[in-house]
């Protein structure tokens, strides 16, 4: 038998595994770049086409730099490099001459909750925020003002007036999915009825996404206006120091997690504990490439090179998957996620990060490990509360469809949201969307350890007390193939199809 430890919430759950179950694990973080802010000087003067920024650049024009909060990868780094990249894009704006004071950086979270004065010094280096002298605009996706860039589009193409009322687009970002970086960050500058069209059968994978449709619309449109450069960073999986060092890359690190005795220890320790003590490990992630030119083109050529580096080979789609949940939220701040929010982990994030085919077979089982605690952190998680009330007596998409759209209508939520007290009332329906990919592929959700087990039967899932038993009912189901995917971080699957 195998021991595989799991993240599940704040808890280390380790299970005990058949000799023949199939452990997937992400490779090793590959070598990083020695000079973060030489690679992005570079791909800003070396695009992959074209002409280089200096083309673009005249002395005294205005410039905007479009920036998304570092929700992704999950864990985030104690320190992020992506602050070095902008701080070098500044710079080299700075020595083409458009000073700071000339230059405006858009911070575009999409549907996520509007960042915070105090959040926004964390996205620039300490040393780029006391002498920037630009403005800065947060993103609203229900500002009256967005500027409509091709009324024929369905759903019509809104920006904020950042991206056109200058002479130069740079957007800087690192390549996670396609709708995470590149032109999905223009996308998240954009109307929530965009933001809430674009969805993705997979996130690595380009054919079925209409989220990079849109964002590739949105980019051509905004071309036409003024001209766009892209910084796209290839990052590394994250490293864990301290008690989790080498997981979940090396063997040898998961023996030593799963046969410590300190784990007991700490799982008698109360939960605020336990998440002090994760926070307290240092994480880092480095960045392995910097490419630069059109945003689309840039993104791509990453975000491919991104899946090389980190994918993992899966010979066939397994019968059954164990999927551990941490206690994070997909978005900025991070917080103990609710049920949908975990739910979106597992289903929406881990299990579309694939390309060639589904990594469970048709039929199959996954198991999310994680509580499920009906709990909507006050007052970001809010608009949780009307996606569960919705759903109380079902998920009929008639009910959720109605209950979305009194949900974009209602003024207090919408309030709340532009006040930067929550996230967009909408973003729970476009989570329970994101989850519909895997859903329609797989037979049953089990959900190990849940202690909620109304709110798990709820969206439609099925309570299990433990790994254990979920692993019984999944051989059960027949299902004799069983893989456990070590994680966070959740990383790209290349399955061969069947």
């Amino acid at each position: 038998m195998i021991r595989v430890p799991l993240l599940s919430g704040t808890r280390l759950v380790v299970a005990t595994a058949p000799d023949d179950a199939v452990v997937l694990r992400p490779p090793t973080p590959g070598r990083a770049v020695a000079d973060i802010a030489a690679a992005v000087r570079d791909a800003l003067r070396f695009p992959l086409e074209g002409d280089g920024i200096e083309s673009l650049v005249s002395r005294g024009a205005r410039a905007t730099i479009v920036v998304e909060p570092p929700a992704l990868p999950i864990p985030g780094a104690s320190v992020d490099p992506r602050p070095t990249a902008i701080s070098a894009v500044v710079d080299e704006l700075e020595r083409l001459g458009i000073s700071t004071g000339y230059q405006t950086f858009l911070v575009a979270a999409g549907l996520a909750r509007r960042t915070s004065q105090h959040e926004l010094e964390s996205l620039v280096t300490p040393e780029l925020a006391r002498r920037f002298h630009g403005h800065v605009v947060v993103h609203d996706v229900e500002d009256p003002e967005l500027v409509q860039l091709d009324g024929a589009s369905r759903p019509p193409l809104r920006v904020n007036r950042a991206l056109v009322e200058t002479d130069l687009v740079i957007v800087v970002s690192a390549a996670e999915s396609v709708l995470h970086g590149g032109p999905a960050a223009l996308l998240g500058a954009s109307g929530s009825d965009a933001l809430r069209s674009a969805g993705a059968y997979s996130l690595l994978e380009t054919t079925a996404s209409q989220g990079w449709h849109l964002s590739l619309s949105l980019e051509r449109a905004l071309a036409a206006r003024v001209p766009l450069y892209g910084v796209s960073l290839v990052l590394n999986h994250p490293q864990f120091s301290g008690a989790m060092r080498g997981y979940p890359y090396e063997p040898d690190a998961l023996e030593r997690i799963a046969g410590s005795p300190l784990r007991h220890v700490y799982g008698a320790l109360p939960e605020m504990l336990r998440r002090d003590v994760l926070r307290s490990l240092r994480t880092d992630i480095t960045v392995a490439a910097a490419f630069g030119g059109h945003p689309s083109v840039a993104h791509a050529e990453a975000l491919l090179r991104a899946v090389e580096l980190r994918r993992t080979e899966v010979d066939e789609p397994l019968d059954s998957l164990v999927i551990g949940v941490p206690r994070v939220t997909p978005f900025l701040p991070r917080e103990r996620p609710n049920p949908l929010t975990a739910a979106y982990l597992g289903l929406g994030l881990a299990l579309r990060l694939w390309r060639d085919a589904f990594p469970i077979a048709d039929g199959g089982t996954a198991i999310l490990v994680n509580s499920f605690r009906r709990h909507f952190a006050h007052p970001t998680q809010q608009p949780y509360r009307a996606f569960f009330h919705a759903t109380r007596l079902g998920r009929d998409p008639r009910v959720l469809a109605d209950a979305e759209r009194a949900a974009a209508a209602d003024p207090r939520a919408v309030a709340d949201y532009r006040a930067g007290r929550t996230v967009h009332p909408l973003l729970p329906f476009r989570d329970w969307n994101a989850c519909q990919p895997a859903l329609g592929r797989l037979g049953r959700v089990l959900v190990a350890g849940a202690a909620d087990a109304t709110t798990v039967r709820q969206l439609g899932f099925v309570p299990v007390h433990g790994v254990g038993a979920a692993l019984e009912m999944a051989r059960g189901q027949g299902h004799e193939r069983i893989g456990f995917l070590l994680s966070p971080p959740y990383f790209p699957l290349r399955v061969r199809a069947p």
